[in-house]
């Protein structure tokens, strides 16, 4: 009986507790020249297991990734899958459920990363929040060297992704 009420606590406190889930992202490559390239980059970001899709747009080098939901979404993952296929991300844009996420000091935890809030003085998010990821080999040198005072921050054990509302 005191097992089934453990299980019971700890079920009711995992379904309650909320999570951030990535719905989907905007990546900009840079350095696509050709049709060969995109196919490349699409077919190397499609072997990731967290992505259900990947939709190129060659007019904008930008491919919309749709990701697979209740599974961890890794970014450093797609960094590398991109530049394995030879190119780099030029910017990246995501699409976070933050459900009703209460922030801790404008920064959340995500399958073990640390996601810091630069420009925003929010205490709780609802919803779809686009976010966008100003790390080093995540948007452009421009971006980063604006941000670069405030990104200075780490905590915690896995990466540290510092990210513009």
């Amino acid at each position: 009986m005191k097992t089934l009420k453990i299980f019971l606590f700890l079920l009711a406190v995992s379904i309650g507790a909320a999570k951030a889930q990535f719905v989907k992202a905007e990546l900009q490559v840079s350095g696509l020249t050709c049709s060969m390239c995109s196919k490349a980059t699409e077919k190397s970001l499609s072997s990731l297991p967290f992505i259900a899709a990947v939709k190129p747009d060659l007019n904008r080098n930008l491919f919309t990734i749709t990701f697979k939901s209740n599974t961890p979404v890794d970014l450093e993952q797609m960094s590398k899958k991109v530049q394995g296929a030879g190119f780099s991300i030029n910017q990246l844009t995501t699409t976070v459920d933050l459900g009703k996420l209460k922030l801790n000091n404008n920064t959340f935890n995500y399958a073990g990363d640390t996601f810091h809030i630069l420009n925003g003085n929010t205490k709780s998010l609802d919803g779809q929040v686009n976010l966008t990821v100003v790390n080093k080999g995540f948007a452009p040198a421009a971006t980063v060297k604006k941000y670069s005072d405030a990104a200075n921050s780490k905590t915690g054990n896995g990466k540290n992704y510092h990210v513009i509302i």
